[in-house]
């Protein structure tokens, strides 16, 4: 009878172990469940179980360690869910004090604006919402968002105007706002994003006018203006003794002398197709050796193409449907 009661006394405690073990703190837990119920319960979220622990191996869902507590939830990522029908951005997202990563990803079933409650994430540094049907301008109460490092909205059904408030965030490194119906100008603000700003990218909407002078001032690595209706002069962008990697004008109605440009000398990527453009193709783009992709093919460019560094490795189409280049790839000089 001893022997038994022993035994029965290990089981019981083996049935207990796995809840003693689970990292998962119960607050998320039950914040994340009541997550996957107001989106429907889909079954690519079948790995979130009541039973199992949030932390190991939970679809789109990362934990770490705090300096209060033990394990919480920091990153959530919903992404490629098959929702059975419309639903907004989950109300009880906003239940998990310590999330600093939202990805909201390649679902079209979820719809609405984003909700005003998002600003009691208090410790939220990244904000993705990219391929879904969420709605809306980009609202106002984002600027109470401090924490806020890189902002990602971006193949959905954003409108309105690019907010003027964005710099006043004081950790922003990053911006992608693209294949939108954001419209109207770049705001003259745009020029005033902190030091640590890194990356502007705002391709893919209906921008229209003149770009701000300012925005020569700022330290990028990737700029991506392109596929707008964006015209004059956007000569600042390029400036010597910055740290430039990614320039992308294509596809826009800037008119100016590229002949007298400025190179920054870690440039990777230079893309300034149908515009334009004009003047020549200046020599120093032969020191420009990190170049990888280089193309001004359909503007008003002349003279002879110099060779040399990066350019040695473009192709014709680079040239195409220019007003007078000429020299290797293209036809001789005359």
């Amino acid at each position: 009878m001893y022997r038994l009661s022993i035994i029965i006394l290990l089981l019981i405690a083996l049935s207990f172990t796995p809840a003693l073990s689970e990292q998962c703190h119960p607050q998320d837990k039950q914040s994340l469940l009541q997550i996957k119920k107001e989106l429907g319960n889909p079954s690519n979220l079948s790995s979130w179980l009541p039973t199992t622990d949030c932390c190991d191996n939970w679809k789109g869902i990362h934990c770490t360690a705090t300096q209060t507590q033990a394990y919480r939830v920091y990153w959530l990522e919903l992404y490629d869910l098959n929702l059975p029908k419309p639903y907004p951005i989950p109300p009880s997202i906003v239940n998990l004090p310590y999330l600093q990563y939202l990805l909201i990803t390649n679902t079209d079933n979820i719809v609405g604006t984003i909700p005003p409650s998002i600003t009691k994430l208090t410790q939220l540094r990244r904000l993705h919402i990219r391929y879904t049907n969420v709605s809306g301008p980009i609202p106002e109460f984002l600027s109470q968002m401090k924490t806020l490092e890189y902002i990602l909205l971006a193949n959905s059904k954003f409108s309105g105007t690019l907010p003027s408030w964005l710099p006043s965030l004081p950790k922003l490194t990053g911006i992608f706002i693209e294949g939108s119906d954001i419209s109207g100008t770049i705001p003259d603000s745009f020029g005033s994003f902190s030091n640590v700003f890194r990356q502007m990218i705002l391709s893919g909407n209906r921008l229209i006018g003149k770009i701000p002078a300012t925005l020569g001032n700022l330290n990028l690595q990737v700029l991506d203006l392109s596929e707008n209706m964006l015209e004059g002069d956007a000569s600042m962008l390029f400036k010597a003794g910055k740290h430039m990697e990614q320039i992308y004008l294509n596809n826009n109605l800037f008119s100016f002398d590229f002949g007298k440009v400025e190179f920054s000398k870690t440039l990777k990527m230079i893309d300034i197709s149908n515009n334009r453009i004009y003047g020549t193709l200046p020599k120093e783009l032969t020191s420009l050796m990190h170049l990888q992709s280089f193309n001004v093919s359909y503007n008003n460019l002349c003279g002879e193409i110099p060779r040399g560094g990066g350019l040695k490795y473009t192709y014709e189409s680079s040239y195409a449907h220019n007003k007078c280049l000429c020299g290797a790839p293209l036809p001789s000089c005359k």
